[in-house]
């Protein structure tokens, strides 16, 4: 069985770890698309339509290839949140979260370029945010991680200290759900185990 070739239509440095550490080697392409230009009032409709609009755009330009997007967006007392983007919305952001849980929406898009079947679906995953005293919110602002990841936390840097658990797949926090992508490839009949690294698949 071949290896299929797979894409990552994502500058995420944290997806791509993900997805090495299970084996796989995906090309990244980042799709460039502007994220504002995709208004939903539901936040799995929203991570799932961002997922497809990365997925697509770097599909158009690729010839047999399983093209994979991803966007995630954190819901908080029925309000969406993304990227935070500044260091004073990002201590907004830590100080309406802080002791309470929020619900992380990761959307996921899978185009096969050969066929040209596209597959979208949502991952939902519950976090359960530690109680920053004030201090603490300033300091992790000051590092600058926040400003740039969904929902401003992450699991997998200094921000997983403050994440006191989830309820779901925690690779959905890091902003790829590997079950369901397993799932998703399966369905469109790629099993996980060939996209593995060649030196994984001895005898698969």
């Amino acid at each position: 069985m071949s290896r299929p070739r797979l894409v990552l239509a994502s500058q995420s440095p944290a997806r791509l770890a993900t997805l090495r550490a299970a084996g796989l080697d995906p090309e990244v392409v980042v799709s460039g698309v502007d994220e504002s230009s995709v208004v939903l009032d539901d936040p799995e409709a929203l991570a799932e339509a961002l997922a497809e609009l990365k997925a697509r755009s770097v599909a158009a330009g690729l010839s047999d290839a399983l093209v994979v997007g991803c966007d995630s967006v954190l819901e908080l007392d029925g309000e969406i949140h993304g990227k935070p983007g500044t260091p004073a919305a990002a201590a907004r952001r830590w100080r309406a979260m802080r002791g309470r849980s929020g619900v992380l929406h990761t959307g996921h898009c899978l185009v096969d370029t050969a066929t040209g079947r596209e597959l979208a679906r949502a991952a939902r995953t519950v976090v359960h945010f530690a109680d920053l005293d004030d201090e603490e919110v300033s300091a992790y602002v000051a590092t600058g991680e926040p400003l740039h990841v969904a929902g401003a936390f992450t699991i997998d840097g200094l921000g997983g200290a403050y994440v006191t658990g989830i309820e779901g797949d925690p690779h959905t926090v890091v902003g790829i759900g590997l079950p369901l992508l397993r799932e998703m490839l399966a369905e469109l009949g790629h099993p996980w185990h060939a996209l593995w690294r060649p030196e994984l698949r001895q005898g698969a």
